[in-house]
């Protein structure tokens, strides 16, 4: 099978190709435009498997060349920072929801099924407990880059009942996890890198005790799996994450190996009250196990900076 992935040398996207051996493709075309300069993300790739890297911008790129005969085109290209999109409302409207309807344009005229990557984040809702069944009122997004996965979601909807589009969406909890190209500008991956430079944690002042969906790495890149081994490409929408838990529990896990940790409370633009729990039981109902955790997760992180802060815990 021919894989194509968008925006493939990023956090999600490098650890999938890492983890890749030879006979999972026949052919794995990476496209990434390398604006975040992730080289390192192409560092010693396994051997066997048949790369080809293009660097490219999907929007400047004749996608339909590429896209010819793939089996499956994983999109993850995209602006990543929610917190950060506020200030850049406009590039984050053109980066996540213009590129995804080009990519899906190029999808429908090769006959390709596509993997979309949207967020839990495009949730908000006074319930305790959501899944995707939930009202129209229920989906209340908090910033510009949840605003665009949820018009995103919306447009692919439409896509796939007038122009046959055959895709999957797969909201992701809040990514954390180790990868080559990966950043610390997300909840868990952010607290511990500030844990480990010595420096306090900075929580929004009124997130300590909201619940919110986490996604490992490792099960994220298991999902993609699953979903292209099973064919699974079935135009609904599924939510795809590890656990559930509050900030405060994030901030014990990271306490337990730096027991120095200090919290600063600040002011955010995504300042709310919402608190809830997200279910993934459609997903799992699908065969597929959730196996990661957020103490696994995050104590490997600490390992791996372990020399950074030297009061840490052993």
């Amino acid at each position: 099978m021919k894989l194509i992935i968008t925006g493939a040398l990023g956090h999600i996207g490098s650890r999938f190709i890492h983890d890749l051996r030879p006979g999972d493709f026949d052919q794995v075309i990476l496209v990434d435009n390398l604006v975040t300069q992730r080289y390192a993300s192409l560092f010693n790739l396994p051997d066997g498997v048949p790369f080809q890297f293009i660097e490219a911008d999907i929007f400047k790129a004749d996608l339909d060349p590429l896209f010819k005969d793939a089996g499956a085109v994983l999109h993850l290209a995209a602006v990543t920072d929610a917190a950060g999109s506020f200030d850049i409302r406009d590039e984050v409207e053109r980066v996540n929801h213009k590129g995804m309807l080009k990519v899906a344009q190029a999808c429908i005229r090769t006959g390709s099924p596509l993997i979309f990557i949207s967020s839990t984040s495009v949730y908000g809702t006074q319930k305790k407990v959501v899944d995707e069944d939930c009202s129209v009122a229920e989906l209340c997004p908090q910033s510009p880059y949840a605003e665009a996965k949820l018009k995103s979601e919306r447009m692919l909807q439409t896509l796939g009942e007038r122009e046959g589009l055959r895709f999957i969406t797969c909201r992701f909890g809040t990514i954390f996890g180790i990868s080559a190209g990966m950043r610390f500008h997300t909840a868990v991956n952010k607290f511990v890198w500030q844990a480990c430079l010595g420096k306090p944690i900075t929580v929004w002042r009124t997130a300590m005790d909201q619940k919110r969906p986490y996604l490992d790495l490792g099960d994220a890149v298991l999902a993609l799996r699953f979903i292209m081994k099973r064919e699974l490409y079935d135009n609904r929408v599924y939510n795809v994450l590890t656990a559930n838990a509050s900030v405060s529990e994030i901030v014990e896990i990271i306490r337990a190996r730096i027991s120095d940790l200090q919290v600063e409370y600040v002011d955010a633009k995504i300042m709310n009250q919402l608190s809830y729990h997200v279910l993934n039981d459609r997903f799992r109902a699908l065969g597929f196990e959730f196996t990661g955790s957020l103490k696994d997760g995050i104590e490997e992180m600490v390992r791996l900076l372990r020399n950074v802060h030297p009061k840490q815990a052993p």
